[in-house]
């Protein structure tokens, strides 16, 4: 089965995609898409859900905030110098500016 395509700003009012779920304090709840928006010539895409099928968000439990703080600090944490910044290493360098400079400038 195939799923209706909306064009950018076309979409019926009432479905919302995954951010405006989220926003709501909804998550889809395994439902699938009921539609699709696509913009940029089909380049990009947003899913369309059915917020009357959605379920709330799950709480945020103690072992969950500590994973996400895991992950987060490994995002920032240089591979080579293993310091942690304070934002997240660009994926494009792969290491800490003051690293990267260092590579280039050598």
């Amino acid at each position: 089965m195939t799923i209706p395509v909306y064009r950018y700003r076309w979409a019926p009012a009432g479905l919302m995609t995954r951010r405006q779920l989220r926003a709501a304090g909804l998550r889809p709840g395994g439902h699938d898409p009921v539609g699709e928006i696509r913009w940029r010539r089909g380049r990009r895409v947003a899913y369309l859900y059915d917020p009357a099928h959605a379920l709330p968000v799950r709480p945020m439990t103690p072992g969950r905030a500590r994973a996400v703080a895991a992950m987060l600090r490994a995002r920032r944490t240089c591979p080579n110098c293993r310091r942690e910044q304070t934002y997240c290493i660009p994926r494009s360098l792969g290491s800490c500016l003051p690293c990267s400079s260092a590579d280039t400038a050598a």
